[in-house]
């Protein structure tokens, strides 16, 4: 299985949960209903950190990839291609490690 047909069923299994879940909020009553949809909203924040850190992970791996492949091609440019993949690692863990803490401190 390729990377963009794992991502197409990640993708497709968020969105039938996110689709399946307010049903099954919707079916109780009262103030049930109101805690449901409290967790519920819970639930979808966890779900989104959670793609926040497969999305992070991928990224990582792509520039990973993308660095190892470029010295490869061209081994007297490594220091240079290092420094830049380091960077944007950095960074993109960084935006990860945001989406986490907000889905986390979700209401």
């Amino acid at each position: 299985m390729n990377l963009r047909n794992l991502t197409k069923s990640a993708l497709l299994a968020a969105a039938t949960t996110a689709m399946l879940i307010p049903a099954s909020a919707y079916a109780q009553a009262g103030d049930a209903a109101v805690a449901a949809g409290s967790s519920m909203g819970k639930g979808l924040a966890v779900l989104g950190a959670g793609l926040a850190v497969i999305g992070g992970g991928l990224g990582i791996g792509l520039v990973g990839k993308g660095a190892v492949e470029s010295i490869a091609r061209q081994p007297e440019a490594a220091g240079k291609v290092q420094i830049n993949m380091i960077l944007a690692a950095a960074l993109i863990e960084g935006a990860t490690l945001f989406a986490v803490a907000v889905g986390f401190l979700a209401k």
